[in-house]
C-alpha cells in the first residue's frame, strides 16, 4: 500500500469513526463531500463543465471525471464536444446528446480535497448537532427546565439550558420578577422552532401551565 493509499484509507476510517460517534451517516458526509469537491474542481479549472467526483467508500480513493456532451455546435466552456472530438475519444457512432465520461487530473487536488473535506465534515457535524438538539427539546415542550440567565436586556432574557440558549420574550416574563445575570431559574419550555442558525427554544414563566407544572415538579403528591 502506497503512502497516498494509506492516507486515503485512514481518512475513511476516521470519517466512519466520527460519524458513528456523532450519529451521522458516513454516506451523507461523503455525498456532501463529493458535491463540494466537484464545485471546488470547477473553480480550480475555471470551467462550467459537468464535473463528477467519486469517493471509493472502501479505500478512500478519489476520482474526478468530466462529462462531455456531444453537440453539433459545441460550447467547450460548458463541457460540450463536437462529433469529431467524440470519435477521437472512442465513440464509434456519436449522436447529438451522447455523453462521454473522461477521468481528469486536477492540479493541487490533494490540497483542495483536504481543505474541502475539513469544511464539509465540520458543517455536517454542526447540522447533526443542531438536529439532535432540536429533536431533544421538541420532546420537552410543556416541561419544566432549569437554566442559568446569560443575558438580560429590555425585551428578552437569554437562559442557558446546557445544550442551547433559550429565549424568554417580554410577554413570557413575570412583570414583578427581577432577573439578574448568572441567576439560576426554572422555566417552562413552550415552543421549539427550527431556524437556519439552529433550534430556537422559547421559554416562559408567565404561562399558566408553568405554575401547575412547577407544583408537580416540586411536590410529587400533586402530580399523583
Amino acid at each position: 500500500m502506497t503512502k497516498k493509499e494509506k492516507e486515503s484509507k485512514e481518512f475513511i476510517d476516521s470519517l466512519t469513526a466520527i460519524s458513528e460517534q456523532k450519529g451521522i451517516s458516513a454516506d451523507v458526509v461523503l455525498e456532501a463531500l463529493e458535491t463540494a469537491l466537484a464545485t471546488a474542481c470547477k473553480k480550480n479549472t475555471g470551467s462550467n463543465a459537468n464535473v463528477e467526483v467519486v469517493i471509493d467508500r472502501e479505500t478512500g480513493g478519489i476520482n474526478v471525471y468530466t462529462k462531455k456532451e456531444v453537440k453539433e455546435n459545441p460550447d467547450p466552456e460548458l463541457g460540450e464536444i463536437s462529433f469529431e472530438e467524440a470519435i477521437e475519444m472512442g465513440l464509434d457512432d456519436p449522436q447529438e446528446g451522447d455523453v462521454i465520461q473522461e477521468e481528469v487530473v486536477i492540479k493541487d487536488f490533494g490540497r483542495v480535497a483536504a481543505q474541502t473535506a475539513k469544511q464539509v465534515v465540520m458543517q455536517k457535524l454542526r447540522e447533526a448537532e443542531r438536529e439532535i438538539v432540536y429533536t431533544d427539546f421538541s420532546g420537552k415542550v410543556g416541561e419544566i427546565a432549569t437554566g442559568i440567565i446569560q443575558k438580560v436586556s429590555r425585551n428578552i432574557i437569554i437562559v442557558n439550558l446546557g445544550r442551547v440558549e433559550a429565549i424568554m420574550p417580554k410577554a413570557e416574563q413575570v412583570p414583578s420578577e427581577r432577573y439578574e445575570m448568572n441567576q439560576k431559574i426554572k422555566v417552562l419550555i413552550t415552543e421549539v422552532n427550527q431556524t437556519p442558525k439552529g433550534p430556537q427554544v422559547i421559554v416562559s414563566r408567565s404561562n399558566p401551565d408553568f405554575v401547575r407544572k412547577l407544583f408537580e415538579f416540586e411536590i410529587p403528591e400533586i402530580y399523583e
